[in-house]
């Protein structure tokens, strides 16, 4: 786990924040030479980039602070922060580090002041896949429109820039910790270090004595997600593409896709997700969108020929 990836010049830089943002460039670049290969305009996939990546980081902050859990954490560290428990002891709770306020009665550390604007610090972690897939979906149909460029074209490409870009912001969760999965005896499963997400949860469980030990092995669910967006990306790319019979066709396979896969890896993570009715909020929308992807194949799919 490595919260930071560099520092330069004495400010940090966030794993999961610098992986995203390479995740874009990159996902950026193989739109250009995808519009250069089919002779469209790649200034447009530039500025679409850009906005999408915008657009994108606002979404998945929104649906982060009203989804997964936290939103009354949020609320409170602006309207009571005494009634925000952080995960510390009483020497953490009262060091220079935290500066917080220990509630002996209860034998737990709170916030000393408030902060309205801690739902805005998206740098600071919390971005959910879905929200910025709508967030940027948004931001694309208005700039498409604008530029004259043909949706249903730019959409397959994102069904595999898309994936494949999200590949490294899954290794970026994996540097922060966050986005981890169940306990396993499996060979391949990791621990993460004390006070790391997986560690709070597990202390919370007591399934640990303390956040101050090293978690119980977990299964790496933020690999299994980038191996399988990596997977839908080169499927997309090198096998659909090359035989669509239709636009959109590659979008909706890459979005059926990934709505599968992060529906079985969502089975084995143990963050905090929010949801309802059994499923986690990322389930619900995943089933939502593999109806998605099967109307727009129905609708899109040229008719049957005759004879």
């Amino acid at each position: 786990m490595r919260p930071e990836l560099f520092r330069m010049f004495d400010v940090g830089f966030p794993s999961y924040f610098v992986l995203l943002l390479s995740g874009f460039l990159f996902a950026t670049i193989l739109g250009v030479l995808w519009a250069r290969r089919i002779g469209m305009n790649p200034d447009v996939i530039v500025d679409l980039g850009l906005a999408m990546l915008l657009a994108g980081v606002a979404g998945s902050r929104v649906l982060h602070v009203l989804a997964d859990g936290y939103f009354w954490d949020y609320v409170h560290l602006c309207t009571d922060p005494a009634r925000v428990d952080w995960p510390l002891d009483r020497g953490e709770c009262v060091s220079k580090v935290y500066d917080g306020v220990w509630d002996a009665a209860r034998g737990v550390c709170h916030p000393k002041s408030s902060d309205c604007f801690a739902w805005a610090k998206f740098w600071a972690g919390g971005l959910t896949y879905y929200g910025g897939f709508f967030g940027a979906t948004a931001a694309a149909v208005v700039l498409l429109r604008r530029d004259h460029f043909p949706f249903w074209k730019a959409a397959d490409m994102a069904g595999f820039a898309i994936p494949m870009g999200l590949a490294f912001g899954r290794m970026g969760c994996l540097l922060a910790g966050c986005c981890f999965g169940a306990p396993t005896s499996l060979p391949w499963g990791l621990s993460f270090p004390p006070r790391s997400p997986a560690s709070e949860e597990q202390a919370k469980t007591h399934l640990l004595e303390s956040v101050r030990m090293w978690s119980e092995p977990v299964h790496p669910t933020q690999i299994y997600e980038s191996a399988a967006s990596l997977a839908i990306a080169a499927f997309c790319l090198f096998w659909v593409l090359p035989r669509k019979r239709y636009d959109g066709q590659v979008f909706a396979a890459s979005l059926a896709l990934y709505a599968a896969a992060r529906f079985l890896i969502e089975i084995l993570r143990r963050d905090a997700r929010g949801g309802g009715f059994g499923l986690s909020t990322s389930q619900l929308i995943g089933v939502s969108l593999l109806g998605a992807a099967a109307l727009i194949h129905r609708v899109r799919r040229p008719p049957a020929s005759k004879g």
